[in-house]
Parts: C-alpha cells; structure tokens; sequence
C-alpha cells in the first residue's frame, strides 16, 4: 500500500479537515480528496463522513488510524532523524504568551542553540496560538487551554500561582492582610484596577475562587496587554493587580509591591505543553519539548 496515501490519511484523520490536512501537507485540497478516495478504493471500504464541519472517520477508519499511525510517526523519527551537535540546524517555531515565553520557556530553551536548534518565537492569546499550531504555523505552543481533539497532543508543563498585589502606601491603606480578611472582599472597591484585558481575566478568577464574589468594578482603570506592564503600573501605585508569582517574585521581596492576601489555596493555572499529534517524531521538536518539561520541574 503506498505510504503517501497512508500518510495522507492519518494526516486528516488527526486534522478532521480535507482542508487543514491539506494546509498541513503543502498540498490541494483536491489532491488529498483524490488521494483518500484512492484508498477507499483500493480498501473498498469508506474511511470518513462528510459534514458541513469536515470529516469524520468511520469504524474501518478508526481501525486503520490506530493501527498505522504509530508505524508512520516511527518511520518519520528515522528519517529525521539526526539534530545533534554536528547534524544541519533546525528551526524550531515556538508560540506562547509574550511573559511566560520571554521570561521562562525561551531561556530555558537556550542551551539548545549550540546543538544546532534555531528558535523563531511568536506571541499571542491561547486561541490563536492553537490555530496556529494546528495550520502548522508552529511547532510547539505554551498555552493555558488544553486542545481537544486529535490533532493536536497536551503535555501538563507547569502550575502558574496567583497573587494579589499592591503598592505598598495601598496596603497600609487596607491595613493589611488580617484587616482584609476581616473586612472582606469589599475592602478592596475603592482600590483602583490594573488588567491585561476589558474582561477582567485574572481578576475574576481570583475574585471567583477566593472570595466567591464578582469584583465590583466593571472596568479597570489601566489596561495593558502584558502583565509586565501590569506589573511596572502596579509598582508605580496605579492600583492592584492578579499577577503570576513568577513574574512579580523579586518586586515582592524587593518590597516594591506587597501580597494583599495569603489565601490558604491560592489560584492556580496551568500550562499545556502542546504539538500536533506525531510531531514528536521530529528530533528538533522532540528535544525542545523534553527539556522544557525536564527545566519545568523547577517553576
């Protein structure tokens, strides 16, 4: 059986779409619908179902999918094989949010460089970064949403703790820790808001599993798009802000921002480590993915 139209396969069983599997293979998407009909053909048997979104496989090609796919990805390992420190270079395409990348993922990647890999790095919101991933834009995504689905794969990287802070002329201005949990949530409306976004992301969150409240302010007074200027409005007195304890950790023991509250479970959010599925066999993307998972222990 030709491998070219195995592989075809597999490629939209995993995408559920003739035209992102197309996208994925530099190809029409006429030629792949000519080339999984070619194999319905040979096979006699149909391998998906049209619909008004994209295909789905049937029972027979479940059953192939699951039997081929590994031995495609293995025989892609082997002939990509090769990305050490005397093999050619290789590009690795990574996405993710601007702070988490620029501050944790690509130094972490670092080391790799004298082995040969090249790093192109691109930033963005987790949906956009997924779609990415999925057209084939990227090889490897730092996000905060699991993708669903089978063309893409999710590793758990890391927990990011949140915490709520504050210059500190506004936390004498609270009282402090002891006088906020007293008080309650409500202490805290007549400090001014700084968010990454109009919805109030993190702030929700935090309000939502801390003080199983909404905040009563329906608008921030400063939105910034990265929470490092989140972070450089905050220490400047703009108001309070949620951020990521990895991001502002030296200005709270500088003592340049205070922690409001010292919940007894702080929120949590979690990164996903993602790739489209059978990229793994890629040694380039390979390696990146298990050193950022073997370097995220630490965080």
């Amino acid at each position: 059986m030709d491998l070219t139209l195995l592989r075809t396969f597999v490629t939209v069983h995993r995408a559920g779409s003739l035209t992102r599997a197309a996208v994925l293979l530099g190809l029409s998407q006429p030629a792949v619908t000519s080339q999984i009909r070619t194999l319905e053909r040979q096979l006699g048997r149909p391998l998906f179902l049209r619909n008004a979104r994209g295909v789905t496989a049937t029972t027979i090609g479940d059953e192939l999918a699951h039997k081929v796919a590994p031995h495609l990805d293995a025989l892609t390992e082997i002939t990509e094989a090769g990305l050490d420190a005397d093999s050619v270079a290789r590009t690795l395409h990574l996405a993710g949010p601007p702070e988490f990348t620029a501050e944790r993922a690509l130094p972490a990647l670092t080391p790799l460089i004298a082995q040969g890999l090249s790093i192109r790095a691109a930033f963005g919101p987790a949906e956009e970064l997924l779609s990415g991933l999925a057209a084939g834009h990227h090889d490897l995504a730092v996000t905060t949403v699991r993708p669903r689905g089978g063309l893409l794969t999710a590793t758990p990287l890391c927990d990011e703790e949140h915490v709520l802070v504050a210059a500190p002329r506004w936390a004498a201005r609270l009282g402090g820790p002891a006088v906020l949990q007293v008080r309650g949530v409500r202490a805290l409306d007549p400090v001014p808001l700084v968010e990454v976004h109009e919805s109030l992301p993190l702030i929700t969150r935090y309000w939502s599993a801390v003080f199983d409240a909404k905040p009563a302010a329906a608008a921030a007074a400063v939105i910034a798009a990265d929470l490092r200027a989140v972070l450089g409005c905050v220490t400047a007195g703009a108001g309070l802000a949620v951020l990521p304890r990895y991001l502002c950790t030296n200005a709270l023991d500088s003592g340049e921002i205070v922690a409001l509250l010292d919940p007894v479970v702080p929120p949590l959010r979690t990164y996903f480590l993602a790739v489209r599925t059978g990229t793994l066999g890629l040694p380039h993307i390979a390696r990146a993915h298990e050193w950022l998972l073997r370097t995220a222990v630490g965080w």
